[in-house]
């Protein structure tokens, strides 16, 4: 690696909830440098998910944050000629990022709605234990249970 490691930026917490969890969602959904439109979609995602649940959406969204986010994952690694699916813990930062990633994957994959009513409803399904982001968590979950016998393999 040349020269030095580039510093962490501090993001700043979004206008409405002051969160900065929301606001790296709204970074992460956002597309060609349009922040605006990615606020637009978040914050009619979580006015949705306050108005169907009859609950703190910024409570809602943590409940499906926790139930999304990965505990251990699989590396693929190579080892004298053959190819290891290695389990390894998840670190702090990769795990919101994987979080937002499956949630917005299963928002999208959704057909026939706007990105807000996907995203709202996939943070209630999420928040229920359901859904497509916390069926992507349980396969990585069940994977890197499958391949516990070459845990040894990391280093």
């Amino acid at each position: 690696m040349r020269g030095k490691q580039a510093p962490k930026r501090v993001i700043a917490p979004d206008s409405k909830y002051g969160s900065v969890v929301i606001a790296k969602l709204v970074n992460s959904i956002m597309k060609a440098g349009k922040k605006t439109t990615a606020q637009k979609v978040v914050y009619a995602a979580l006015d949705i998910v306050a108005e169907q649940s009859k609950d703190d959406p910024a409570h809602v969204f943590d409940a499906a944050m926790r139930n999304v986010t990965p505990q251990i994952e699989v590396v693929s690694r190579r080892v004298g000629g053959a190819n290891y699916q290695i389990p390894i813990p998840v670190r702090g930062e990769r795990r919101t990022a994987l979080a937002f990633r499956w949630l917005i994957a299963a928002a999208n994959s959704r057909k026939g709605k706007p990105m807000s009513e996907k995203l709202a409803s996939e943070i209630l399904e999420a928040a229920k234990g359901e859904g497509s982001a916390v069926k992507k968590r349980m396969d990585v979950q069940r994977m890197a249970e499958a391949n516990r016998a070459f845990a040894h393999f990391a280093r």
